[in-house]
């Protein structure tokens, strides 16, 4: 199966289906944009993660979005720097080290974790 036949299930609902699993994401850990949608059975549609989470202040109940990162290891500010440096804040103040390139070690901080 290539890229373009992958299932893609972006709809209502959607935005508070990836706050639910990014809630269960504990502090010291990390997910993938790219991992929230595939445990969501939406592989490939990793950036509506993003713009869910770009939304996540509007939530009913708090949604740690810190904890969300791209599949590199680093975190996609996407032109929003003080966001950017927040974010590192936050994941730094839950024990999640960045090495000299800014990246998290994704084999010693990914979330292995699965939506309930």
């Amino acid at each position: 199966m290539n890229r373009e036949d992958e299932p893609r299930v972006v709809g209502p609902g959607w935005h508070s289906r990836v706050y639910a699993v990014v809630r269960l994401v504990p502090a010291g850990s990390v997910a993938t944009y790219g991992q929230i949608a595939a445990l969501l059975g939406s592989p490939g549609v990793a950036r509506h993660v993003g713009y869910a989470l770009a939304g996540a202040s509007r939530a009913e109940e708090p949604v740690p979005w810190q904890r969300v990162i791209n599949a590199r290891g680093g975190i996609s500010a996407r032109g929003d720097l003080e966001r950017g440096r927040e974010q590192r804040e936050l994941l730094e103040a839950e024990g999640v080290q960045f090495d000299e390139r800014g990246l998290v070690d994704l084999a010693r901080y990914r979330w292995r974790g699965a939506p309930p």
